[in-house]
This record gives C-alpha cells, structure tokens and sequence, in this order.
C-alpha cells in the first residue's frame, strides 16, 4: 500500500512539473513526460533494438531531443525517460557542465540533426557538486576543471543558504548548477544563443530525483 502510494504521488508530482510545458503533440517534449511516467511506474514501454531497427539507423539518426546531464551510474536518460536506440542526442558529463565540448556537441545536435529541444538536467545527491562544496584549494588533475564550472553555483547557493537556517544546501546548489550550465551554455555558444533567440531551439532545465525516479521543470 505505501509503495504503491508512493507512485501515485511522484506520478502526480511530474503531472505537475510538466504542465507549463506542455504543448500540442508534436512538441517533442511530450514523448519525455510520457516516458518518465512510466519509468515512475515501473511499466515502461519496450522499444524496438532488434536488427531492423539498428539497420534503420545505420542509415542515419534522426534524434527527437538533446539531453545534457550528469555521467551519474544511476542517471540514464533513455530508461529515465523510456525512450530507445535513435530517439535521444545524449551528452553525459560530470556535474552536467557546459564546457567547449559540451557546447560543440550540442551544436551539432542543433545545427545538423535539426534537434529542437535541449533538456538540461542535474539530479539529487550529486557527487561532482557535492564535491565542489566541500571543495579547498585546488583539485589534482582535469577534476578541477569541473568544479570550477560549477563553482559559480556553489557560491550562489552558499549566498541563499546564509537566509535560509533550514536550507538544503546540496539541493539549493544543484539547482544553481542547472541554471549555471544554462547560462554558460548561451554565454559561450553564439550558434545556440541563436537559435534559442530565434524560438529554433528550446532549453528545459530540470532535475531528476533517484529516489522518485520523477524529473522536475525548473523555472
């Protein structure tokens, strides 16, 4: 009974998150809201993998949505958001950053596979973030090159946190980076600040919570 109560609230949790977004059916964010209520549910859909489907995408790939998110284990967007082979533009880095190759990747997903949708999306609990607040000094290796991109977050989140005694901070600075790794993402790449500018392409910042298994519309 409490499981099963359990599903109906996360499911009546993204109903809510998504509604500001949705839009007529051949908005390409809907087959993501549909999917992730099914993987809430845990009755997913079965997507085609056989060999005609791979051969079918020999040929070329026609992805419907780009998603920036984090290289977590436990975050996969195709079972996230019960889609398949060819349907998702996918680019997983630590702490979903927007760095130069990040940025070129999505690029290309816009530019010349016609993606009109880019879902940027952090998750709760996440180590690279978690890291940068518990950060000093400098990090060894490339490893400080992610938490300085998310260090802007961290500082913000600190800043709401001192107004707020009963603030979460790792959620708070999470949600920071979400918006960071936006606002990167249209400072650093002219040719997605175009399109975006252009109502071309459209950037949805989320999180995805582990436990739930439910993604959340930030605003």
């Amino acid at each position: 009974m409490i499981k099963r109560l359990g599903w109906l609230l996360a499911i009546v949790f993204v109903a809510t998150s998504f509604t500001a977004t949705e839009g007529p059916r051949t908005d390409p964010f809907i087959p993501l809201t549909e999917g992730n209520t099914r993987f809430i549910k845990g009755d997913p859909e079965p997507r085609p993998m056989d060999r005609y489907r791979r051969a079918e995408l020999a040929k070329g790939q026609h992805p419907f949505a780009a998603i920036l998110t984090c290289s977590d284990s436990r975050v996969p967007p195709e079972l996230i958001f019960n889609q398949g082979l060819g349907d998702l533009f996918v680019v997983r880095v630590a702490g979903n950053i927007a760095d130069a190759a990040v940025l070129g990747s999505l690029e290309y997903a816009a530019e010349h596979l016609g993606v009109t949708l880019v879902v940027v999306m952090g998750h709760s609990g996440c180590g690279a973030v978690q890291s940068a607040l518990e950060a000093k000094g400098e990090a060894e290796g490339n490893i400080g090159v992610i938490l300085g991109r998310i260090a802007p977050a961290v500082r913000k989140a600190k800043a709401q946190a001192a107004l707020d005694a009963k603030a979460n901070l790792l959620d708070l600075a999470v949600r920071a980076n979400v918006q960071q790794a936006v606002a990167d993402l249209l400072r650093d790449s002219a040719p997605l600040s175009h399109l975006v500018g252009a109502r071309k392409v459209r950037i949805v910042k989320a999180l995805y919570h582990l436990e739930s298994g439910a993604v959340e519309i930030l605003r």
